[in-house]
């Protein structure tokens, strides 16, 4: 090996850099829990260390061992984080641990201490100290110098470069944020840009939390009947109904749910479908009065938890979501409004193996707090893209192309299938919570939708996976709603009138008002109209499109192209949208 490194010296030099990051994801990837995502990038932005190396190739021992000794803790951090919890370390991570108390910290240090992980260190360490010592004097002339420079230098700042020519707004933001992102999955960024991240994230936060802060109660905020002790509200991902054999689909992807709805125990609500084909955007509907109309009521109006709390719920938010990202701030400011907060997933990418069985344990947990009135708020990732993500190999059920459509090719088969599969394992989490709930034998009610629908190759016109609110299909906004109640509930509630609602046109983007009717909950400003289980309900049109670009609002049914324009006169209703 001495001889390879004296043959090469910058070859040798970049193995020895590169081993903190690789050491790390190859064991990610190899297990199937990462995309190469962390690979390319470690390919890549190893090269950024050798600037230095080049530059001034006499102090080449030097320069690397001080190199070395900024990147050792950091690749330490990640693969001991992996080891306890065969996750990917991100700025996620971060936030639980500055999060976390000296209390909660000791006990994490008592729970999960094991005695190999000290040879473990001693090897880990040992390998780049005897890559070090092989490494020779490295000797470059000019011009060597300024071609490894100039090369290695547009390898590693390519995507500041690239995207400062390719933006016109912003391009200095753009920029260093894409720079960032790239050198963030290799050691040391991974924890110097993922504080970064965690500092401007928090901030964004804080201002959120501190505006809601200040937002008035509801008004006469009354009980009109008799409240559940337990609320569970489970929120799904990308899961469109029309995938669903509870739906009709031909495929068995729900089988346990197809069962209790068969028992009598499910409530199955039939037309509802979503304002937004996003998460965030889809939930600062959803959870809070704003709607198409008026989407400042996010921010300056009670959310659902707001409401449930002034109600005297406590409030835990467990989730299967990436806690902290650029796009998941708004998440987790939800989550910090909870009385408790359970972050499951602190992967860097979406596209890992997280499963939603994980929230159980947290769940029953939670149910079993001593508080005489609970909501636990269960986010999941649902069927998020990256299906084959989602399941483990026991729910690969489909693996043909039996049931499925005529215009599925063989080239697109396998995409469609990990989907349905991915619907399958969603109806085994889903079915399974609600278990957890019936175990309990308390006054419960469990309501479960999706945030959106998703698109994967369900139009054969196009076919297509994904979301587009530029080119909405039907697949992106149709969602299940399904509502369980416990025996006990129904003993104190008379819902039989729940059921005329089953049928009924609806958009999620009035779910508050339907929420505070089933908890059993009045004040000043709901509006019965749009509450899908009132006898008041009156139908409306389901305005998808951007709030933000009135412009771009659309009846659903107008926008899918399979129903007729709902028709404003059969509504007394102002709906006034000035499109």
């Amino acid at each position: 090996m001495r001889a390879f490194a004296r043959k090469h010296p910058i070859i040798w030099a970049y193995c020895f850099i590169a081993f903190f990051s690789f050491s790390y994801h190859i064991p990610l990837y190899s297990l199937g829990m990462s995309g190469t995502t962390g690979l390319r990038q470690t390919v890549l932005m190893s090269f950024l260390w050798l600037l230095p190396v080049v530059l001034l190739p006499r102090y080449t021992r030097l320069l690397l061992a001080l190199a070395g000794l900024v990147m050792w803790p950091a690749a330490l951090t990640s693969i001991f984080y992996f080891i306890i919890y065969g996750q990917e370390f991100s700025q996620s991570a971060i936030f639980i641990a500055f999060e976390s108390n000296a209390a909660e910290s000791s006990e994490f240090i008592r729970s999960y201490w094991q005695w190999w992980f000290v040879p473990l260190l001693l090897v880990y360490s040992a390998i780049p100290i005897w890559m070090w010592q092989q490494l020779p004097v490295v000797s470059l002339s000019r011009r060597q110098k300024t071609a490894y420079g100039s090369v290695f230098a547009l390898i590693a700042f390519w995507p500041f470069i690239g995207t400062l020519a390719a933006t016109t707004q912003a391009p200095m933001a753009d920029a260093t944020y894409h720079q960032m992102i790239r050198m963030e999955p290799t050691a040391p960024w991974n924890l110097v840009f993922g504080y970064v991240k965690y500092q401007q994230q928090m901030a964004d936060m804080t201002d959120l939390l501190q505006q809601n802060r200040k937002v008035k109660p509801l008004a006469n905020l009354v009980a009109v009947d008799t409240l559940p002790d337990t609320v569970v509200l489970v929120l799904g991902e990308s899961t469109n109904r029309q995938r669903m054999s509870l739906y009709g689909y031909p495929r068995e992807t729900t089988p346990r749910l197809d069962a209790l709805h068969e028992q009598g125990d499910l409530l199955v609500f039939r037309d509802v479908v979503t304002p937004r084909p996003y998460t965030i955007e889809a939930l600062q509907q959803i959870l809070s009065f704003a709607d198409a109309k008026s989407p400042e009521r996010f921010f300056n109006e009670p959310t659902l938890l707001n409401m449930m709390k002034q109600a005297g719920y406590e409030i835990t938010w467990i989730t299967n979501q990436q806690t902290q990202t650029r796009r998941n701030t708004m998440l987790t400011t939800f989550s910090q409004m909870a009385d408790h907060q359970v972050y499951l997933n602190n992967n860097r990418q979406q596209n890992a193996h997280q499963y939603d069985e994980d929230v159980l344990a947290p769940v029953a947990q939670a149910l079993a707090s001593g508080a005489k009135k609970k909501l636990v708020i269960v986010h999941m990732l649902g069927t998020h893209r990256g299906y084959h993500y989602r399941y483990p190999d026991s729910y690969a059920h489909f693996r043909d192309n039996t049931g499925a459509p005529a215009w599925i090719t063989p080239d697109i088969l396998a995409e469609y299938n990990s989907y349905d599969n991915a619907v399958r394992y969603n109806d085994y989490v889903v079915a399974s919570l609600i278990g957890v709930v019936r175990y309990r034998d308390e006054k419960s009610l469990l309501v479960y939708f999706s945030d959106h629908g998703e698109e994967v190759f369900d139009n054969p016109e196009q076919l297509f996976t994904g979301r587009n609110e530029g080119a909405p299909t039907s697949a992106m906004y149709t969602v299940p709603f399904l509502v369980w109640t416990s025996p006990a509930f129904k003993q104190q509630r008379d819902i039989s009138s729940w059921a005329a609602g089953e049928n009924r046109p609806y958009s999620n983007a009035y779910f508050i008002h339907t929420f505070a009717q089933m908890v059993g909950l009045s004040f000043d400003r709901l509006q019965p109209h749009d509450s899908l289980i009132s006898a008041e309900f009156v139908p409306a049109p389901r305005w998808i499109g951007d709030p933000l670009n009135p412009k771009t609002l659309r009846d659903y049914n107008v926008a899918v192209g399979t129903e007729k324009p709902f028709d404003l006169a059969k509504t007394t209703r102002n709906e006034n949208l000035g499109i």
